[in-house]
């Protein structure tokens, strides 16, 4: 296979999977974490790595080593694996996605951002999604019942249990006091904005068509994805917090182990849901219009990326992330009717907060 973002906390969980399966990893790209990629490579063996940093590569204990979205790019175009797993964060990964569709090859995608924003392009029958909640409905749709309604759980973030009058003083270091468990920077932020839900229902959108979605906050994080049937029946995903589970599914279909201990519900005692307010997630006030618009995703997606970058270096609060891309979002009426039209859309609402 082919990992694109082997450093990050999917990458990690997919060279474990990988390593349990005996799949060949071919090649390895990674972002900055050079001593992690190092012990990667001691351990799979690549045969071509890719890095961001072309000042780096002298660091990389490798042979074959290149830089930047090119390499990356060529690198899947050369590759003989038949799966390319993205674990890229952000707009960076939707042209890797592409590259992989067009040479062949199934997708393994945990790269929200391709979907986000480039949905409508995107051929989604070569898309295994690695995201925990897709998986979770993925799972229960296959007991193929009549669907009334899709439903995905969120954590809420680190700022849930926040008085909300607190929420325009927050900090950087603050969104990253996630309650259940350590991500990484920008998807951390993300949650505690819910624009990681926002995201991940619009590709709920795209994966599984029209119909209707919605999210809930499931404070434990056990419950992944519900589906309510036109029976009036709702079945629920349990398991424990892992991508792990996913990501085995989406390297070995024909799944026969235990990859998880099962949820021990003695133990778990009692779950907690609260519905995503836009008092406290002020994004969710276009939720039922993004749904019904999915092609305005690359809109919000590089509103919210350019705005992080703001929050990050100080020139903006935590709240203005959420103000700005509603603003972003109401200004602007572009829609792509080409792969192409999607990047200059990009970079013009970037521009916009320039």
């Amino acid at each position: 296979m082919v990992l694109l973002g082997s450093t990050g906390s999917i990458g990690v969980n997919t060279l474990i999977i990988a390593k349990k399966f005996g799949i060949e990893v071919e090649v390895l790209v990674a972002g900055r974490n050079i001593a992690l990629l190092n012990e990667q490579i001691k351990l799979h063996n690549p045969k071509m790595v890719v890095i961001a940093d072309e000042n780096e590569i002298q660091f990389v204990q490798h042979h074959n080593v290149y830089a930047g979205e090119k390499a990356i790019l060529e690198a899947i175009k050369q590759s003989k694996s038949e799966i390319v797993v993205n674990a890229l964060v952000g707009f960076l990964g939707l042209k890797p996605t592409l590259k992989a569709i067009e040479c062949g090859k199934k997708v393994a995608l945990a790269n929200k951002e391709s979907l986000v924003a480039g949905g409508n392009f995107v051929d989604t029958s070569k898309i295994t999604p690695i995201d925990s909640e897709h998986f979770g409905l993925w799972y229960l749709l296959n007991d193929a019942k009549p669907v009334k309604k899709m439903i995905i759980t969120a954590s809420g973030g680190a700022f849930r249990d926040w008085d909300l009058a607190k929420l325009k003083n927050a900090t950087l270091a603050d969104t990253q006091k996630h309650p259940n468990w350590s991500m990484g920077q920008k998807i951390t932020i993300d949650s505690a904005t819910m624009v990681n839900k926002m995201f991940e229902l619009l590709e709920a959108r795209w994966l599984f068509g029209e119909g209707e979605y919605d999210a809930i906050i499931e404070t434990k994080s056990l419950i992944h994805a519900l589906i309510d049937f036109k029976d009036g029946s709702t079945t629920a995903h349990f398991a424990n917090a892992s991508m792990q589970l996913p990501i085995a599914y989406a390297l070995n279909q024909t799944m026969q182990e235990e990859i998880l201990k099962p949820v021990n519900l003695l133990e778990v005692g009692s779950l907690e849901f609260r519905a995503i307010t836009k008092e406290r997630y002020p994004i969710w006030e276009i939720k039922e219009d993004i749904l019904k618009n999915p092609h305005k995703g690359v809109i919000i997606n590089a509103a919210n990326e350019i705005n992080i970058e703001h929050f990050i270096s100080k020139k903006i609060g935590f709240l203005d992330i959420s103000k700005n891309i509603l603003k972003a979002y109401e200004y602007f009426d572009l829609k792509a009717s080409n792969v192409d039209d999607i990047f200059e859309i990009d970079k013009e609402v970037r521009a916009f907060f320039s």
